[in-house]
Parts: structure tokens; sequence; C-alpha cells
């Protein structure tokens, strides 16, 4: 079976988006997750259900990267984040996703990552003003991956 052939039902990315839709293409779309405390998570999500990087042919590889990469630089422009977090885990989603998450010296888990202990109290005002500018940033990943 191909990589584009496959599709799980049961997996939570295949039945659903993942969260709000930012940008759709035919092999991969960007998601913003509804993170607690992270309002800048953002997840490139690959189309086919594969599990590993690898499984993808070179081509496809660094579309995915491409895409990943355009995510950070957007966040980066636009946000001026403390550091950007980038992860493929899929521990818990055997879906081929990427995590890009813009992160800040006053979110609760800094240093430490976003699914480690928390190192501080939720800074509640600065995650509501950070979200009111998602909007923007949504539509400046849409434009950057349509360019």
């Amino acid at each position: 079976m191909t990589a584009s052939s496959m599709n799980e039902p049961a997996c939570a990315l295949c039945a659903a988006t993942g969260g709000a839709l930012v940008f759709q293409a035919e092999k991969f779309r960007v998601i913003r997750a509804q993170e607690a405390g992270f309002p800048a998570f953002y997840r490139v999500v690959w189309t086919a259900h594969v599990a590993e990087f690898s499984s993808l042919d070179l081509n496809d590889r660094a579309l995915c990267m491409a895409a990943v990469c355009a995510v950070e630089q957007v966040l980066r422009e636009q946000l001026q984040p403390t550091k950007i977090n980038l992860a493929a885990l899929g521990n818990v989603v055997p879906h081929l996703h990427w995590h890009v998450i813009a992160r800040f010296g006053w979110d609760s888990h800094f240093p430490a990552p976003v699914w480690g202990s928390p190192q501080r109290p939720v800074d509640g005002a600065a995650v509501v003003a950070l979200a009111a500018r998602l909007d923007e940033v949504d539509d400046a990943i849409a434009r950057a991956l349509s360019a």
C-alpha cells in the first residue's frame, strides 16, 4: 500500500481536521491547535496516513519541510517569539504531523517543553493578547504557503 492510498478512519488526524484550518493543500494542511495556554501552537499535518517522515519520498519530504519552515518563518516575523519549537513525535497519534510552536519567556512551561511540567502559572493576559493576533498570523501563513 502506498502512502497516498492509506487512510485510517480510526485515526484522529484522518477523521477530523484536528484544529482550526489555516491552509489546505493536496498533500498537507496547516492547523492552529487548541492547546490551552499555548495559542500559537500550529501543526503541519500530512494528508496521507503515514507514521514516519522517512515513509515519504524525497520530493514529499522536501515539500513537508518547506511547509514547516514557512510556518516557522511567519511565526518568527509576526510574533517575535523567544524560541520556536519543532517536534514530530507521533507517539499518541501515529500520523505524520509536525508541531510548530511559538514559545515565549512568559509562557507557563518555558523553557521546558509544552508537554513538561509548568514552570510558572499561566499568564492569562499574555495568552489573550497573543490569541488576539492570530487571525492575522493565520492569514500570513496561508499567503506564505500559497506563494
